[in-house]
């Protein structure tokens, strides 16, 4: 229900220029400049700094923008509200979340959540840490679910897990039963995220503090291709927390190890919500369930065996 200023004005902030936002709404880029100039000229102030390249929000603009994505969830509330969706009924759960969670945690708490309450579906967007704090801060879904290395600030914590670094292999793999050091890992095919995960990010660290190199066999910004790789791969290793394994496992078993270095400890899987947003009855359900499952899970993990 956005006037089409709005519009106009939310999707040139989004794409950062005239022309990425006249083809994302198929609008002449001369009438997306004429109704940001009568914006501004309604506000009283530049909303953006123009360059050779694009425009960019300035400070009134940041202002503007931050007001007016609060206001539409407000309107989108009260219309949920309104219709009854608020009511445990057709209601749409959006989540974003950090990639190696979409592949078989958030699908199981979905899945166990529908048993109960059948009409709710989910829309699940999976990107790195940026991409889901960017889509939290927009608005574009309920709550987000990811790992973090450091306290996370103008989000509201809903719920908090150790997540520490483990080194996973294949049950009949030469370190699944003795001890092992970080460097040992070199003598086998290794598969590692890319470096927009918390999980590389702190391995490298952990390289670097040990003076040790490893070069990766595989690296993936996909959690299912290292998962599979690690499958088919008898001698491989890939890196990940209790919480990205699959839950059933008996076809192919699993073994975690822990890594006696402190780096690889430095990891919460974080609930984030937007601080005053207001929920669904479906959606407080949801947060309810998925506290309750994550603090079980969390409380069944016993200290895995040390390399």
């Amino acid at each position: 229900m956005l006037s089409t200023e709005f519009r106009y004005f939310l999707a040139v902030a989004d794409s950062g220029s005239l022309s990425a936002a006249s083809r994302q709404l198929f609008v002449a880029t001369s009438a997306i400049s004429r109704q940001i100039q009568r914006l501004e000229e309604e506000v009283g102030v530049p909303l953006f700094d123009r360059h050779a390249r694009g425009m960019v929000l300035n400070d009134a603009g940041k202002i503007f923008e931050h007001r007016l994505r609060q206001s539409q969830r407000d309107m989108d509330a009260t219309l949920s509200e309104i219709k009854g969706l608020t009511a445990v009924r057709r209601t749409a759960i959006r989540i974003a979340c950090t990639e190696g969670l979409a592949y078989d945690l958030l699908p199981a708490l979905c899945s166990l959540f529908r048993r109960q309450y059948p009409s709710v579906s989910f829309h699940i967007q999976a990107g790195n840490v940026r991409q889901v704090s960017e889509s939290l801060n927009r608005g574009e879904c309920d709550l987000g679910l990811q790992f973090c290395l450091h306290p996370e600030r103008s989000v509201q914590i809903a719920g908090s897990w150790p997540a520490p670094v483990l080194v996973v292999m294949s049950a009949q793999h030469p370190l699944a039963s003795h001890t092992f050091r970080l460097q040992d890992l070199s003598s086998y095919p290794v598969a590692l995220t890319d470096q927009t995960t918390t999980v590389r990010q702190l391995f490298d660290l952990s390289c670097q503090m040990n003076g040790v190199f490893i070069e990766p066999t595989l690296t993936c910004n996909n959690f299912a291709t290292l998962y599979n790789f690690l499958r088919q791969t008898p001698q491989a290793v890939t890196l990940c927390s209790r919480f990205t394994v699959p839950f059933n496992n008996e076809d192919n078993p699993l073994v975690l190890r822990s890594l006696d270095i402190n780096q690889l400890t430095q990891r919460t899987l974080q609930i984030h919500l937007m601080p005053g947003r207001q929920h669904s009855a479906a959606m407080s359900l949801f947060l309810e369930f998925m506290t309750e499952q994550l603090q079980k899970r969390s409380d069944q993990f016993q200290e895995p065996l040390h390399g």
